[in-house]
C-alpha cells in the first residue's frame, strides 16, 4: 500500500525557507518524504501520535535533530505534512 502526500502551501513555504538554512539535510529530507510516502511506519521515521495541543496530529524524524509534523489520514491514505524544523519549532 503507498500513500499519497499531500502539500499545503503553509507547508511547502516552511519547508522552502528550512531548506534554506540546512541545504546540506536536502538529500536526507528528501529520502524521508520517500520512506514516508512508501511506508510512513517504516521503523527509521520513528512515527509517534503527539498529545496535548498537538493530539490528532503525529511526527516524524529527518534526523536526531529535526522533525516533520503531519496529518497521518489512514483511511484515504493521505499524508499531509504540516509542519518542519527542530524540537521545538514544530512541538
Amino acid at each position: 500500500m503507498s500513500y499519497a502526500l499531500v502539500f499545503t502551501d503553509a507547508y511547502n513555504r516552511r519547508a522552502l525557507r528550512w531548506l534554506k538554512k540546512h541545504p546540506d539535510l536536502k538529500s536526507q529530507y528528501l529520502k524521508t518524504l520517500q520512506l514516508l510516502e512508501a511506508n510512513p511506519f517504516h521503523p527509521s521515521l520513528r512515527l509517534h501520535p503527539l498529545s496535548g495541543k498537538l493530539k490528532g496530529i503525529h511526527s516524524i524524524s529527518i534526523n536526531l535533530s529535526y522533525r516533520i509534523t503531519l496529518e497521518l489520514l489512514i483511511q484515504d491514505e493521505h499524508i499531509i505534512p504540516i509542519n518542519i524544523g527542530d524540537h521545538n519549532t514544530v512541538y
